[in-house]
């Protein structure tokens, strides 16, 4: 798909993420659009799927390892064909298939979530069974910067680095996490480096350019003998101003006129 097409399901995607948020009255937003042209190159560019066959066996898989981007991940999965759109109408509501984490009973779902800090240890148990059972299927992973302050990361890092899987991680770097800024909380730097000791191919992207995600998952794609990391510099909130580096928009939803201004700024974006 060209890269004119991918932007615009970017907006598309911005858009809709706030909508669904105001319709439920809560849910992750600044995360959630960070992370929106990271999915859109997954998605729409990079990944085989079969959205009306989601157990396809030689499927490519994801892990959202930072599970609380929900209203991203499901507005992707819409777009993609997973479930009709019309469901996003129905999120965090009760009853709803579409809570507030990822959950497997969702269409295109791999992994449970809740707890930040699983999703790379369960890349690598894909990576696995994939060698076991000879199969030729990507694996990708996506991380939180406030996630990887957890422990189990770096085991899963080490245990990545030391079986040479084939994982490819993509860290969301937006910089700001719940209740602050990473570095104020617990800061993870020199990121980088520590992947690269950790024995781990690094690229390093701006992740809201649609090029530079495409052509980073395009290198990740011919490392065939360890696993990859793709550090992507994002801004929380991006493309709503009063929300980009305001962790105070992580898990808050907009008021009416705070949605009505959001969706402006999208579409002029």
């Amino acid at each position: 798909m060209e890269i004119k097409k991918l932007k615009e399901i970017a907006k598309e995607l911005r858009r809709d993420i706030i909508v669904t948020i105001g319709k439920a009255g809560s849910g992750h937003t600044g995360g959630s659009l960070s992370a929106v042209e990271l999915l859109v190159g997954l998605y729409f560019y990079k990944m085989k799927y079969d959205s009306k066959n989601p157990k396809w066996a030689d499927r490519d898989r994801f892990i959202m390892s930072k599970g609380h981007a929900t209203p991203a991940m499901y507005s992707v999965l819409a777009k993609a064909g997973y479930f009709p759109k019309k469901e996003l109408d129905s999120f965090r509501k009760f009853g709803s298939l579409l809570q507030g984490h990822v959950d497997i009973k969702v269409p295109g779902i791999e992994m449970s979530a809740g707890s930040l800090g699983m999703g790379l240890s369960f890349a690598n148990g894909i990576e696995m069974a994939k060698r076991i059972d000879c199969k030729n299927y990507s694996v990708y992973v996506m991380l939180g910067d406030g996630e990887v302050q957890e422990g189990q990361i770096w085991e899963s890092a080490m245990s990545a680095s030391f079986h040479r899987l084939n994982v490819t991680a993509i860290l969301d770097y937006n910089k700001v996490q719940q209740t602050g800024l990473v570095k104020d909380i617990m800061n993870i730097e020199p990121i980088a480096e520590k992947w690269k000791a950790f024995g781990w191919r690094v690229i390093e992207i701006d992740g809201h350019k649609i090029e530079e995600v495409v052509d980073a998952l395009d290198k990740a794609a011919e490392i065939k003998d360890g696993p990859v990391i793709i550090i992507a510099n994002t801004i929380k909130g991006k493309g709503v101003s009063f929300m980009e580096y305001n962790n105070k928009f992580h898990g808050k939803a907009l008021t009416e006129e705070e949605q009505k201004k959001a969706i402006e700024e999208i579409e002029r974006g």
